[in-house]
C-alpha cells in the first residue's frame, strides 16, 4: 500500500503523539557492540555508527551527545516521496527554551 503523497492531506490526517522520555544522537565506533544499547535508531556513516538512544541509555553506558530531544510520532501514513511534511510540522513547534 503505498503512502500520501499530499501535503494538505497528510498535515489534516495525522494524529502527532509524544512518546515518553528524552533521547538523544550518539556517534560510536563503526565496530562498537551495540547489542546492550538496543539503539531506537542505527545510520552507519563515514564517521562511525550514528545512534538514537534513550537519554537515560547513554547516560548509563557513558556516552556523549549534546542535544536531547523528544521523540514525536505523527502518525500518517506518509510516502517516502512525500515532500514538506517534516519542515511543516517542525515550524509550528515551540522554539527550545
Amino acid at each position: 500500500m503505498s503512502g500520501e503523497t499530499n501535503l494538505s492531506r497528510l498535515l489534516q490526517s495525522m494524529t502527532p503523539q509524544l512518546n515518553p522520555g528524552q533521547y538523544v544522537f550518539c556517534c560510536v565506533a563503526a565496530d562498537h557492540d551495540c547489542s546492550a544499547l538496543q539503539p531506537i535508531a542505527s545510520l552507519r556513516e563515514a564517521e562511525g555508527l550514528s545512534l538514537v538512544l534513550p537519554r537515560e541509555v547513554a547516560d548509563a553506558h557513558g556516552l556523549r551527545y549534546d542535544f536531547v530531544a523528544a521523540w514525536i510520532t505523527l502518525q500518517v501514513h506518509s510516502s517516502l516521496a512525500a515532500v514538506g511534511l517534516t519542515a511543516s510540522f517542525s515550524a509550528a513547534l515551540p522554539e527550545p527554551v
